[in-house]
């Protein structure tokens, strides 16, 4: 069994945290305690086995971890490419590696991963956290690695750095924007699927109402999966049961928008003439489709960046303070809205 970093601390009787800035040769620790934990982990065979892996010998190295607790959001989409793009941009500016691990709770692949990352011991770590619960973070922390969670807000509850999408402003625009188009009965195709920045849309597009004046009709509410083909399908069997509809819909995201939009169009109704719908995310798609899609854009490049920025400063520098950064969004007025006026 590979010795572990809060191994050698409960030996040597100081912190974790002390053991790994020592291991990974950081700043603010006295020549005494350092040479103590070189001493005992150069006799255990810890930093013999750590610098026999060429494939990290002398480099700097940030661990990319993609967290998928049912893979029903976090999946191969361009979302999810550009944010990592942008990781992988400021750290290779900064001279750093950029690592990419993958969790997937369905196959039990958690403890493996967390045992590499301990083995290789990367200068930081970066948690794309989109479908991850508080609980999650935990064995993360264990760790004792310069950390920054990625698309998901935790309210800070853990002391990390946090980077996330500013949900209630892009989706209080996005309903600014339809009720400005005439739009007063507004439905909403939201996410069965739990996660953070859904629950966010929805608290945002109900204050958002509120601040309107307008109360919203529960028989607007629609529940859908958060796939494609599972949106459409839902939205399909909604429409079975439905003969009244709002004028317009708000969609949790792009992909959610697109089922619906193929559901609406199967049944004859035509977007945006009988109904309008906007969605979240600005991807690719959006101008393809027919109509194209009136969206609010995550700049999910500029995210990465930011979130790998912040890890390096706290991998270089060890701030104090930690921090919450809100990306804010952008509407992208294309064809899917009507305006009524």
């Amino acid at each position: 069994m590979p010795l572990r970093i809060k191994d050698i601390a409960e030996e040597l009787n100081i912190s974790p945290a002390t053991v790994s800035l020592v291991l990974n040769n950081k700043p603010g620790i006295s020549d005494e305690t350092r040479q103590r934990i070189l001493k005992f982990v150069e006799e255990k065979g810890y930093i013999t086995n750590m610098l026999s892996k060429p494939a990290f010998k002398n480099n700097r190295n940030i661990r990319f971890v993609i967290y998928k607790k049912h893979g029903k959001v976090v999946s191969e989409t361009p979302f999810f490419s550009e944010l990592m793009e942008g990781i992988d941009k400021e750290a290779r500016e900064e001279g750093y590696n950029v690592l990419v691990s993958y969790i997937n709770e369905q196959d039990n692949t958690k403890m493996d991963v967390l045992r590499i990352i301990e083995e290789t011991a990367p200068d930081g770590i970066m948690l794309l956290a989109t479908e991850m619960v508080a609980e999650d973070l935990e064995a993360f922390k264990q760790l004792y690695l310069p950390m920054v969670l990625l698309d998901s807000n935790f309210e800070n509850e853990h002391q990390v750095d946090i980077v996330i999408i500013n949900n209630c402003q892009g989706t209080y625009e996005a309903v600014k924007y339809l009720t400005d188009c005439g739009h007063t009965e507004i439905g909403y195709l939201h996410s069965s699927v739990w996660i953070n920045n859904f629950d966010e849309r929805k608290e945002g597009f109900m204050n958002a109402l509120n601040s309107r004046g307008m109360k919203f009709n529960k028989h607007y509410l629609l529940e859908v999966e958060s796939t494609m083909e599972g949106a459409y399908n839902d939205v399909l069997n909604y429409l079975e049961v439905r003969s009244t509809l709002p004028t317009a819909f708000f969609a949790d995201n792009d992909i959610i928008a697109f089922g619906a939009i193929k559901a609406f169009r199967e049944k004859g109704i035509n977007i945006p003439q009988d109904v309008s719908i906007i969605g979240f995310d600005d991807m690719p798609f959006c101008e393809m489709i027919d109509p194209a899609l009136t969206t609010l854009r995550v700049f999910k490049q500029r995210m990465g960046r930011i979130a790998a920025k912040r890890l390096i400063e706290r991998i270089e520098h060890n701030p104090e303070e930690t921090i919450k950064v809100e990306v804010s969004t952008e509407l992208v007025e294309r064809k899917s809205v009507l305006n009524r006026f």
